[in-house]
């Protein structure tokens, strides 16, 4: 099978798989301009309540493929960037299923999810010193936001690869679960995602990114919606609530 992208929709949960096995799923050029018009489509769709990312076998993504751009490192960055923005301006719950190595473009799409669950013998690193390449700003910024300026300066400086335990501990990974666990584990709390509001997941995923400017639209939402009052409702009489409101098609308001 060629390296490409992978996705099915099932039960609210689109899945996508990196799947480029030969390489440890290293990404072609091909595979990083996939992704964004992918993005997109999943996003529109009514059916995806969550996207999960992950990669084929026992590996997440070791970065870029640089043999698909002809050896230019600078390139495969500035495609990386492109996916690693379209899957953080993703308007639902994103949640990377991690295992074996995460590296390079790897792992700049991993801290573009709004979550990491990873299996503890994962391994994360980013690796641009070792090629002589600038790390974007945007991707930088991201990257201390989630773990903080001693540990992004660790990682960026050095290119050394950190296990699951200490992604965890600063922040790279949320969860880190025994091997064999992690299929479940994701498949478990992408329901319990599902079964949520979304109203109450696509307003926090803005506040959280720093999108500030759109309290008014949101307590309109909230106004019209009815969520609040079935939330409420299916509290007290002890009941799943059944959420109505859904977000519109590009995400955004």
């Amino acid at each position: 099978m060629e390296p490409q992208l992978l996705h099915s929709v099932a039960d609210g949960v689109a899945t996508v798989v990196i799947h480029h096995p030969a390489k440890r799923n290293a990404m072609t050029a091909d595979m990083w301009r996939a992704l964004p018009p992918l993005l997109d489509a999943l996003a529109a769709d009514p059916a995806v309540r969550v996207l999960v990312l992950t990669g084929e076998g026992g590996t997440f993504c070791a970065g870029a493929d640089i043999s698909s751009l002809r050896g230019s490192a600078v390139e495969a960055q500035g495609l990386a960037v492109g996916a690693e923005e379209a899957l953080a301006a993703f308007p639902k719950p994103t949640l990377a299923a991690v295992r074996g190595h995460c590296v390079g473009g790897g792992c700049q799409l991993a801290a573009a999810c709004d979550l990491r669950f990873a299996d503890e013998g994962a391994s994360f690193g980013i690796t641009p010193a070792k090629l002589g390449i600038v790390y974007a700003a945007s991707s930088t910024r991201r990257l201390v936001s989630l773990v903080g300026p001693a540990t992004a300066k660790y990682l960026l400086f050095s290119g050394e690869l950190i296990g699951a335990e200490r992604a965890l501990r600063t922040g790279l990974a949320d969860e880190v679960l025994p091997v064999g666990d992690l299929d479940g584990r994701v498949a478990e709390f992408g329901r319990i995602l599902v079964s949520r509001s979304q109203l109450t997941q696509a307003a926090a995923k803005e506040f959280a990114d720093g999108r500030t400017d759109r309290d008014a639209y949101w307590t309109r939402q909230a106004r019209d919606a009815g969520d609040t009052a079935e939330g409420v409702a299916a509290f007290l009489e002890r009941r799943p609530a059944a959420f109505t409101w859904t977000a519109p098609a590009a995400g955004r308001g």
